[in-house]
């Protein structure tokens, strides 16, 4: 029986790992051809989902139409085809279409690549339960903890790819682990097969004959509403956990390690709420949630980024008490064991329907990130439904106080908000701490806490927070970009979820001035002064628009060329009712659509004499931008005296010690300027502070920089150098 029951734990453990092991190697293998966009990872976690459920529905269906013995025969058919498809990689030639939404491309790939060995892979869990049922083993009875044990492979898939895999193996490496580790399950899964054909019971576990505690505690029928209240619960943490990998990796790098973390905490619930033994109360959950989602409501509010640390953990604490609260609900909802696929399939339905809202509603239902407290308010509403009975009888109070409270903050909002004093710490702890504290008052009546939050939000959207007027918002798969005019009416910016990436001066005379990081007194300025004499007839490529700005500092006989992945930022570039730097100040640049790597990789060699890196998603940049096999196209496309200067402003990483270790890796010249310390003078004329780092062959390729106090020589750290294959920002952490 020991023997048995090991046999099928590790088989669930196994495939569990398999399933999240993929997910951020492929995403990783993606990642370079769509630009680096976050939103890579949430439509292959959406895909993802999609395969899991139609993987719960066909367990569900051949459950119901064969009996064990021949369901286990077409299983031990259908796991052996993924091996006509396996080992798993990206072919060579299979690049994204330019100019439109690569979301349908994206899916097609994720499709024949990876959508056959993970569909088998994610039939594994619940079939098994049920193969698990129907044999002669003491625990048959309740089998729901074999759902915590394939969690536990999940976690243990997710955390081992970015600790284990990612930064010893080569991607092509990686695929073919993965395959050898499926030619394991499949053996494993012929084992649990034997068990079924030699177990003398050949239909699953019948419930109502065990006199085990589930049957006792929870003999309650399937009706329409109990399906219902596993979807949402299922729904809430999985829309959630989008946001937050969203708000990570938008803020601070589209790296696996930061995807796998909400998706971690999100498992790990799963895991805590099925696990046999309770470990953590759900009322215990229960009662902490308002204390959890208040905090996080006013973060999300404030649009508040530091400290990071501070930050990342009122996100991730929020998800994991919410992510509680919800599947603790559904798991203590669970049914006899009879039921078991249907409980699965509809859990499966409320995961996929909340990655779909996230990656694909969401993107066209609303200009900003709205979903993020949509959500939150609607697991508070989840509450509110009764599970048995009426625990909370409706009361017009609970409509009539939440009402009140929106009246209330948009009144302090519009009266306070918009006062001269209203930076003020005092002012700002009158016009948002009064209302939270009213909202928290309501925390003992759910309905009542998630309208009044609700209220919070709504008001908060007439809360400017000093940015100017918005002229223009647009939401793509690359993010929110905004187009606002300043307090002062001077300047239009351009703003992508939430960093300004470019401001252009409304005044006729300074309407070819670079500003922001691209200052004439900057870093950038500084370099094209100094070659203001050689410049004549350059080649000049700039990966990443933005504005345009750096567009004026182009002289007649010069040829540019912008690299840019998203047509959106091309579109409001070029449009002079917001900006002009394109067509005023340098009229005919080239703009070439995609990734700058594989755009690049198209051009001849030796042609530019000056590369400037300046590609952001909001403040993270693409990691494989600054990667050795990036560096090593870059050198191939200038020329034997050119100059390659980054851009490395980051609200949280520290990117000195890469560019450093890039350089010294091939033995090249690396100068860095911080020109963080600005006066009060330069931040009114339009200038933001900046980090830029310049690479040549030869210290004299440089020209005066070299001999610039200002200009710092960078050397190389002990810490490894970046491949398309390795990254790690916890050394890069600020």
């Amino acid at each position: 029986m020991s023997i048995m029951l090991a046999i099928y734990t590790t088989t669930l453990f196994l495939s569990a790992a398999l399933m999240f092991l993929v997910q951020p190697m492929f995403g990783k293998m993606v990642l370079p051809l769509l630009g680096g966009s976050p939103a890579v990872w949430n439509t292959e976690v959406v895909f993802c989902q999609s395969l899991l459920l139609l993987g719960y529905l066909y367990t569900h269906v051949t459950s119901r139409w064969l009996d064990i013995r021949r369901q286990a025969l077409l299983q031990c058919f259908l796991i052996f085809l993924p091996l006509l498809v396996l080992p798993i990689g990206i072919q060579r030639g299979g690049l994204p279409p330019q100019g439109v939404n690569p979301i349908p491309w994206l899916l097609s790939l994720l499709a024949v690549t990876l959508g056959l060995p993970f569909f088998v892979v994610a039939t594994t869990s619940p079939m098994l339960q049920r193969w698990f049922s129907a044999t002669s083993h003491p625990k048959a009875g309740d089998p729901y903890f074999l759902y915590a044990a394939s969690n536990a492979g999940s976690l243990v898939g997710l955390l081992g790819y970015p600790v284990l895999l990612e930064p010893y193996l080569p991607l092509e490496v990686q695929g073919w682990a993965w395959e050898a580790g499926y030619g394991l399950l499949v053996l494993l899964m012929l084992a649990c097969a034997v068990t079924v054909w030699r177990s003398p019971r050949s239909q699953p576990h019948d419930q109502s004959r065990a006199a085990g505690r589930e049957a006792s505690r929870n003999p309650r029928p399937v009706t329409f509403s109990r399906p219902i209240r596993w979807m949402l619960g299922a729904f809430v943490p999985s829309s959630l956990m989008l946001s937050v990998t969203t708000y990570l990796s938008t803020n601070i790098a589209p790296v696996p390690l930061l995807w796998v973390i909400p998706l971690a905490i999100y498992l790990i619930t799963f895991i805590l709420v099925f696990a046999r033994r309770t470990f953590v109360p759900h009322s215990a959950m229960v009662r902490i949630f308002p204390a959890v989602v208040l905090p996080l409501s006013i973060v999300i509010i404030f649009q508040a980024t530091q400290p990071i640390w501070l930050m990342v953990a009122i996100h991730l604490i929020a998800l994991f008490v919410t992510s509680m609260v919800c599947h603790g609900a559904v798991a203590n909802d669970r049914p006899e064991t009879a039921h078991l696929t249907e409980f699965y399939l509809w859990v499966s339905v409320g995961g996929v329907v909340g990655g779909m809202f996230n990656a694909f509603l969401a993107p066209v239902l609303f200009p900003t990130l709205i979903e993020y407290p949509l959500v939150l308010v609607g697991g508070l509403l989840l509450l509110a439904w009764p599970e048995r009975g009426k625990q909370f009888p409706f009361k017009w109070s609970d409509v009539a106080f939440p009402a009140g409270l929106g009246v209330l903050a948009g009144g302090l909002i519009l009266s306070i908000g918009t006062a001269p004093f209203a930076a003020n710490p005092l002012s700002q702890a009158v016009l948002w701490g009064v209302p939270a504290t009213i909202c928290y008052s309501f925390s003992a009546r759910p309905l009542r806490f998630a309208l009044g939050l609700g209220a919070l939000f709504v008001a908060s959207s007439f809360y400017t927070q000093g940015e100017g007027s918005l002229l223009h918002r647009e939401r793509t798969f690359f993010g929110v970009h905004s187009i606002l005019l300043d307090s002062q009416g001077s300047y239009h910016l351009l703003s992508h979820s939430g960093t300004l990436h470019g401001k252009q001066s409304l005044e006729p005379s300074r309407r070819c001035e670079p500003l922001t990081y691209y200052h004439m007194t900057g870093p950038l300025g500084q370099l094209f002064a100094a070659f203001r004499d050689e410049a004549t007839g350059w080649r000049v490529g700039a990966i990443g628009l933005g504005t345009g700005s750096i567009a004026s500092y182009r002289k007649p006989g010069q040829e540019w060329t912008f690299y840019e992945v998203d047509p959106t930022v091309v579109k409001l570039a070029s449009d002079p009712r917001y900006f002009t730097y394109l067509s005023d100040c340098s009229s005919d640049v080239k703009v070439v659509m995609g990734d700058a790597r594989l755009s690049l990789t198209q051009e001849p060699s030796h042609q530019f004499d000056l590369l400037v890196l300046d590609a952001y998603n909001s403040d993270s940049i693409p990691i494989h931008l600054i990667t050795q096999e990036a560096l090593q196209l870059y050198l191939d496309k200038m020329t034997d005296h050119g100059l390659l200067i980054f851009h490395i402003s980051n609200q949280y990483l520290d990117l000195s010690p890469v560019v450093g270790n890039l350089a010294q890796n091939q033995g090249l010249v690396c100068l860095l300027q911080n020109d963080l310390n600005l006066s009060e003078q330069q931040r009114l004329s339009g200038k933001e502070p900046s980090q830029w780092a310049v690479m040549a062959r030869n210290l004299e390729d440089l020209g005066s920089l070299g001999d610039d106090p200002r200009w710092e020589r960078v050397r190389g750290s002990d810490g490894p150098v970046w491949t398309d294959s390795y990254s790690s920002i916890f050394n890069v952490l600020k």
